[in-house]
Parts: C-alpha cells; structure tokens; sequence
C-alpha cells in the first residue's frame, strides 16, 4: 500500500458537551477513489469540514502527505494541496464559466495578491483554465454566465474549480445530489476523468455512484467508522446492513439512496 495522502488518527469533535465525531480513523493512500458513507446525521459533512479546515477536531491529528492540519484554516489547507466542493453549488453565477475557472487558478500559479497584472495578459492563466474548461466538457460553454447553466452543468463547473488550482487531494460532498440518473451516470464518468492520479473522497448518498467510482469504502455510524473495506466486502457486511435499517446495499445499488 502507498503512503498516505490523508490520515485521521483518534478524531472527535464536540459541539458543547455532545460529542458528535467519536475517534474516527482513517487511512487513505495516495491515488485512492475513497468513499464516506452512512444514514442521515451520521457525521460524514462534519468529517469533511474537520479535514478541509470549517472546524477544528477537539482532539486527534489530521495529516495531508504526513503533515498536521488540524485546525488549519480552509486557505492554508488549500494551498497544501486539498481541494473541496460542497453540497450545495458554490460559484460566481455573474462571471462566465471561463472567468471562474480563471479565477481558480490563479493563486496556483503565483498570482497572489497582485494589482498590476492584466488578467487579460495572463497567457499561463488563460491556457491552464482553458485546459480545465477542456477536461470538464464545456468549451461551448466558456463564455456563458455561469448562472445561466443548468443545475447539472453548475455542478460540473464547481468540479471543475475543485481540481482547476492542482490539488491533489479533492474532497467531493455530495457531487451528484438532486441529479438524474442520466445527469449522474454522466457526473461519475466526468469525476473518474478529473480524478485520474489524485486521491478521491467523496460523500455521496447515491449507492450506485459509490460503487461505480469508489476504490474502498468506509461506513460512518454515530461518529465512528464501524467498516473499511473493498465494495464487494462492504456489500456484504453484516453490521453495515444492519446500520441502513434493513435495506440491503444491493437494493440502495439499483435503485439509488438520495
């Protein structure tokens, strides 16, 4: 097994005296597609916003590549080389789509805060958000505000932004929440696309794009991982069928758990 991209040793937070992330650990190699699963309140968001810095862990370690995050900021992290999206659709809706991508990339290729570039000029700039625009499908798209895409295309764009700065990490909440099966099947192929030679984890409902794209899946229950394992091995996985409250995971596979 590769080393680490990403380690959770011993998490937990609490909000008050409620404990809501019970010492979860976590392994992830680097190139993994890794999926985070379970019922409703089970922790999984918070997990995430632990990892990519919206909340600090109370206690254990969070590692990027072997380096301590927890209670990081977003940014900081983020320039480390981990990149999120969110549940709900987080863009510029009056910037073009090729105008925020643009804005993505910038900080990864050293424009910091600087008021002296014309980002007209930025050949770099202009070239790495066009390969991007490339790579998500939606050159047809480029000068298009981005709040007049469809639902399924804003979700594309934000996937896009998610990997336009580098990272090699990327964290996907919920990348095919409120799709279509067509709409979805078409996100997962567009996800395994962009995620070629990174380190995936996503939180996702829907069990047949679990299956489809992850590597290995662990089961978040009450604030605690009770499996990691292959996809094969979690469908058959007793106490993980018991914490879906009788439906099978084959039976959410075909039908689809949003």
């Amino acid at each position: 097994m590769s080393a680490a991209a990403l380690e959770l040793t011993d998490v937990r937070k609490k909000f008050g005296q409620t404990e809501i992330i019970r010492g979860v650990n976590l392994s992830i190699p680097k190139g993994e597609r890794h999926a985070l699963i379970g019922p409703n309140g089970a922790g999984k968001s918070t997990t995430f916003n632990l990892i990519s810095g919206r909340f600090a862990p109370s206690s254990g370690t969070v590692r990027l590549n072997g380096a301590e995050i927890g209670g990081l900021q977003p940014f900081v992290i983020n320039r480390m080389g981990l990149s999120r999206s969110f549940q709900i659709t987080n863009i510029f809706h009056r910037l073009s789509v090729f105008e925020n991508l643009r804005c993505a990339v910038l900080w990864s290729l050293g424009y910091k805060y600087s008021f002296w570039h014309r980002l007209t000029g930025l050949r770099d700039v202009r070239e790495r958000a066009d390969d991007v625009l490339e790579l998500i499908g939606m050159q047809h798209r480029r000068d298009t505000q981005a709040g007049l895409l469809t639902y399924a295309e804003q979700r594309a764009l934000e996937i896009g932004i998610t990997i336009a700065g580098g990272a090699e990490v990327i964290l996907l909440d919920e990348p095919t929440a409120g799709m279509s099966r067509s709409e979805s099947d078409h996100a997962v192929e567009l996800i395994r696309k962009v995620t070629v030679g990174k380190t995936l984890v996503m939180v996702e409902h829907d069990m047949s794009v679990v299956f489809g794209l992850a590597d290995r899946i662990s089961v978040l229950v009450y604030g605690e991982v009770i499996a990691t394992d292959t996809p094969q091995a979690i469908r058959n996985n007793r106490k993980v069928k018991e914490a879906y409250l009788g439906t099978t995971l084959d039976e959410a596979t075909t039908e689809g758990a949003h």
